[in-house]
């Protein structure tokens, strides 16, 4: 298998592959290109989405900053959100659903590294350059999720569709859907029920 299939099925693999090195620097540079954007340059933006994410659909919204590591390995689905500060490290599938909304400096982060030092270390090859070996773990995001701010979603993690995450939390294990979820690490605290409804709230209403 490829160094690329390697990454993709959360196998060993060699990040300094000049395939995968090729694809992560061109994500870099659409990144930066991005967050050199204003708001109003609205062809511009979605001229670089079109080469940096092209799985999104429809309506898809990423306010900027972001930094994504490679792009092309991230499927939104129609009308997602993502405030300041998004960060994406893609080395294994990450998938998200329609109407998913990320609070600002969010993070999905599919990366897993060796817990052993000496499996972790870089290595150097005989001609002396250096490389080391990396794992990841996809991430799966149902639809219609709120992520409060600061919320990091780690590798190997499926979280339900209409879920809220909690603002801070770490989410290291699955979530189940309907849940609000919150702390590090993430748990469960209790179903979402139609009595959250914002029509029990009459001090929210617009005067």
């Amino acid at each position: 298998m490829t160094q690329q299939e390697n990454m993709l099925a959360g196998r060993l693999y060699d990040p300094t592959d000049p395939v995968l090195e090729r694809q992560r620097l061109t994500a870099h540079r659409l990144s930066k290109d991005y967050n050199d954007t204003y708001d109003t340059d609205v062809e511009t933006r979605t001229a670089i989405l079109d080469q940096l994410l092209p799985h999104r659909g429809e309506g898809t919204f990423l306010q900027g900053p972001i930094q994504f590591d490679y792009g092309i390995y991230t499927t939104f689905g129609k009308r997602c959100y993502a405030n300041f500060n998004f960060t994406v490290l893609d080395i294994c599938p990450i998938t998200i659903g329609d109407n998913v909304f990320f609070g600002s400096n969010c993070t999905l982060a599919a990366p897993v590294h060796p817990m052993l030092p000496g499996e972790r270390n870089q290595r150097t090859r005989p001609d002396g350059s250096l490389y080391d070996l990396e794992y990841g773990r996809p991430i799966t995001i149902g639809s219609d999720c709120w992520f409060g701010s600061n919320v990091t979603v780690c590798g190997g993690v499926t979280i339900g569709e209409g879920c809220v995450i909690g603002a801070g939390s770490v989410v290291t294990r699955d979530i189940p859907p309907h849940s609000f979820a919150a702390g590090s690490p993430c748990r469960v605290i209790r179903p979402i029920t139609q009595a959250d409804s914002v029509a029990n709230r009459p001090e929210l209403r617009p005067l």
